[in-house]
C-alpha cells in the first residue's frame, strides 16, 4: 500500500519513466523464458541428432532424419554439407558426361563445403541470437533511465522545500520516496537482463563450439567417404 501511495503522488514525468522500467522488464522476462526454452530445445535437437549422426556408416543416411529436428543447428549445418556436396558432383558429372560418374571430390571441393556449412551456420547462430540486443539494451539503460528518475524527485523536493520555505520531512519525503522507487525499479529491470544477456551468450558460445567441431567431424567423414 505504502508502494502504491508513493505511484499516486509520483509526479508525471516521474510515473512516465517506472512505465517505461516496468515495460522493459516485463519484455525482458518474456525473453528470458523464450530463450530458456528455445536453448533447451535446441541442446535436445542438437544431442538427438548428433547420436544418430554418429551411428550411420555414410553422410547420406542421416539426411531423412536432419528434416525431422529443425530446431538443430547441426542438423542445418549437415544439410547444407550434404547438399553442397550433391551440387559438386552433380557439376562435375555435366560436365564429365554421364558415362564417367564422379564420386570423388578434392580439395578445393571440401574448402566449398566448409565455406557452404559456415554460412548456414552464421544463419543459424544469427537466428538464435535474435532479441538479445534488447537484454543488452535494457541492462545497459535501465539502470541510467532509474538515475533520470532519482534525480526528478530530488529536484521535486527541493521545489517543494522553496514553495513552502520548510524542510521538514513531511514536504521533502515525498520526492525523495519517488526517487528512490525509480532507483530500485531500475535496478530491477537492470539485473535480469544483464545476467541473461551474459548467460544467453554464453549458450551462444557453446552452440558456436558444439557447430564448428560438428563441420570438422563431417569434413573428414567426407574425405574418407571420397577416397
Amino acid at each position: 500500500m505504502e508502494i502504491w501511495q508513493i505511484i499516486k503522488q509520483t509526479s508525471t514525468f516521474g510515473a512516465i519513466i517506472l512505465l517505461v522500467l516496468v515495460a522493459m522488464s516485463l519484455i525482458s522476462w518474456a525473453i528470458i523464458v523464450y530463450k530458456w526454452r528455445l536453448f533447451r530445445a535446441v541442446r535436445h535437437a542438437d544431442h538427438q541428432f548428433h547420436t544418430q549422426f554418429s551411428r550411420t556408416r555414410r553422410l547420406a543416411d542421416s539426411l531423412g532424419q536432419a528434416k525431422s529436428y529443425a530446431l538443430s543447428p547441426l542438423a542445418a549445418v549437415y544439410t547444407a554439407g550434404y547438399e553442397e556436396i550433391t551440387r559438386i558432383k552433380e557439376i562435375k558429372n555435366e560436365a564429365g558426361g554421364l558415362q564417367d560418374r564422379i564420386e570423388t571430390l578434392d580439395k578445393d571441393d571440401f574448402e566449398i563445403v566448409e565455406m557452404a556449412m559456415q554460412k548456414t551456420s552464421t544463419e543459424e547462430l544469427g537466428r538464435l541470437e535474435q532479441r538479445n540486443v534488447f537484454l543488452a539494451t535494457t541492462g545497459s539503460s535501465a539502470p541510467f533511465l532509474g538515475l533520470l528518475g532519482t534525480v526528478v524527485g530530488i529536484m521535486d523536493s527541493f521545489w517543494s522545500i522553496g514553495e513552502r520555505g520548510s524542510a521538514s520531512l513531511a514536504i521533502v519525503a515525498p520526492g525523495i520516496a519517488e526517487a528512490l522507487l525509480a532507483t530500485i525499479v531500475g535496478l530491477g529491470a537492470a539485473i535480469p537482463a544483464v545476467i541473461a544477456y551474459n548467460w544467453a551468450n554464453n549458450k551462444m558460445r557453446q552452440i558456436t563450439d558444439r557447430t564448428d567441431g560438428f563441420i570438422l567431424d563431417f569434413i573428414a567423414r567426407a574425405r574418407k567417404e571420397s577416397r
